[in-house]
């Protein structure tokens, strides 16, 4: 049974096999791309200088080596070089365990391996990636050196999550060659990388990033600026809902039930526990200003996820099965007296509305303002980068097996009783009104 609902009005026939191959030709379409010169010549993949060897700089150089390419990870220190060699090792371990490599195998890959303290060690390179913290100031100072290093014409690429590489590119003589290659961790894992265009990047620059995505075996999808781009865009929209839902009564493995019963492989906060996401979105609240007080009480009693033991659960030394911690319910409860909250009753049908149902109002938006050039790239984005469940498609092609009536419906009813983060879309409206589906969208 679909938890959102049914509508026997403007749906779309689906099934498992149906949603898999509307998935399957989403990502071979990703390679299609509008105004872009793919007759230019890609700078040069033999050689590519990772900035920042943490642990996703780490990760992008351990998908290089693997794949072929000489490596220059520049760091600040020996130290940090010497830590990123040994995360690097670290991510063939268990291959080699399994038979799949052997040390040989690894000493050939790191063969290739060279780390440097001086940026102007890795001149010759022609593809530069930035894998540093998530700080535009960092990134700006980092760029700035780039600009006065590397070879003309070489590309500038930064792993940003989240931040306007347009800003970024003001920090260069050549904004041309700047470009966002957002990979996803673990980046020797992670089948997708968000290609971020800026409002100069030069078409040579697009057509470099899918040839490294094809060398690398990943999805590339091609995306335009904005707070999050696409993946992070919607994956704020859906998780500005979490901490309410705690606040009102629902508890963390409640959420997370709910969101593995609709089909993801991890609910968002045994994520957040598994990928850092305390800390991480702690920092990025520094610099945008917004709140998450159970967020930040968390982080402040330094429970940072599985690394520390203690996050939105708790873990037993050598396990990572997520365990309920009475110390989380006592934070939430706190917090809910501070603010005169009488918990109530969430259920698991509410709270997949409230999570799913901003997915698609806010996929809608990322359509209408061109960020995305397809609804089949946001389903490509989400399907290979978050496990959305491919037996639904993809988030617009699911939509539309609900039906958008029935959408827009649940996003009003959502809006008188839960504020003007429902608001519908104004594509959503303009598509029922033209009784059109979402997932054959098309930016204007």
């Amino acid at each position: 049974m679909n938890l959102i609902g049914a509508d026997n009005m403007m749906t779309i026939e689906s099934s498992p096999s149906l949603a898999h191959d509307y998935a399957a030709a989403a990502e071979r379409r990703v390679y299609d791309i509008d105004d872009v010169d793919m007759t230019a010549a890609p700078a040069d993949l033999g050689h590519i200088c990772v900035v920042g060897g943490g642990q996703m700089g780490s990760g992008i150089a351990t998908a290089l080596l693997e794949n072929g390419v000489r490596v220059t990870l520049m760091e600040t220190s020996d130290d940090r070089i010497e830590g990123a060699a040994a995360r690097i090792r670290a991510n063939w371990s268990n291959r080699v365990k399994r038979g799949e490599l052997t040390e040989s195998d690894i000493d050939e890959r790191m063969g290739r391996f060279a780390g440097v303290t001086d940026l102007e060690r890795a001149a010759p390179a022609q593809l530069f990636i930035e894998a540093a913290w998530e700080s535009m100031a960092l990134k700006k100072e980092i760029f700035g050196r780039l600009c006065q290093v590397a070879p003309p014409g070489a590309v500038l690429a930064t792993n940003t999550s989240s931040l306007d590489i347009n800003l970024i590119a003001e920090t260069t003589d050549r904004p041309q060659d700047v470009i966002g290659l957002h990979f996803f961790s673990p980046a020797h894992v992670m089948r997708l990388l968000e290609v971020v265009r800026g409002e100069r990047t030069s078409d040579r620059c697009i057509v470099t990033a899918l040839a490294l995505a094809r060398l690398l075996k990943k999805v590339p999808v091609v995306v335009g600026v904005c707070f999050g781009f696409v993946g992070n865009r919607i994956f704020a929209a859906r998780d500005q809902q979490t901490s309410r839902m705690l606040l009102e009564g629902a508890s963390p493995q409640q959420i997370d039930d709910a969101m593995q019963h609709f089909g993801f492989p991890m609910g968002p906060f045994a994520l957040q526990d598994m990928a850092g996401g305390i800390e991480l979105t702690w920092r990025l609240r520094q610099q945008t200003g917004d709140v998450d007080e159970i967020g930040d009480a968390l982080y402040e009693a330094g429970r940072l996820g599985q690394r520390t033991g203690r996050g939105y659960y708790r873990y037993e030394p050598g396990n990572r099965s997520p365990l309920p911690d009475p110390e989380v319910d006592a934070i939430i409860a706190g917090l809910r007296q501070k603010y005169g909250i009488v918990p109530r009753s969430v259920e698991s049908e509410e709270i997949i509305d409230r999570m799913i149902l901003p997915m698609i109002n806010e996929a809608a938006k990322i359509l209408d303002e061109g960020i995305a050039q397809r609804a089949s790239d946001i389903d490509v984005v989400w399907n290979t980068g978050y496990g959305f469940p491919l037996d639904k498609g993809g988030i617009t092609y699911h939509a539309d097996t609900i039906g958008l009536p029935m959408i827009l419906k649940r996003l009003r009813r959502l809006q008188a009783e839960h504020g003007d983060h429902f608001a519908p879309a104004p594509m959503i409206e303009r598509m029922v009104a033209e009784g059109q589906p979402l997932s054959e969208s098309k930016r204007s």
